[in-house]
């Protein structure tokens, strides 16, 4: 293998400031056909049934795999570095919806 194809390539990616800022998100519920995985973020108000859609990504199946191995590994990570993550209830029992 050479030099070069070792090396790790360079990407510049430019970030619009409202999109750097971050959304937070207390409830993720991810969906699925043949082509695409999509994942919807919303914020459920404490107070209320009620929330808003805060991000919407769309992957491919190949992608989605790539950021599933990238989470469980960055989860394994803070583990070492933190200790055990606890789940804990979300805003409507559950922080997670399949």
């Amino acid at each position: 293998m050479s030099q070069d194809s070792q090396k790790e390539k360079k990407l510049d990616i430019k970030v619009d400031e409202n999109v750097a800022t971050g959304q937070y998100s207390n409830l993720a519920a991810i969906r699925h056909s043949r082509e695409e995985f999509i994942f919807d973020f919303a914020f459920v108000f404490p107070d209320g049934p009620m929330g808003k859609l805060v991000a919407r990504i769309i992957l491919s199946p190949a992608h989605a795999k790539r950021f599933s191995e990238a989470l469980l590994e960055n989860l394994r990570r803070y583990e070492e570095m933190f200790g055990p993550i606890t789940p804990s209830e979300g805003p409507m029992s559950s922080g997670f919806i399949q």
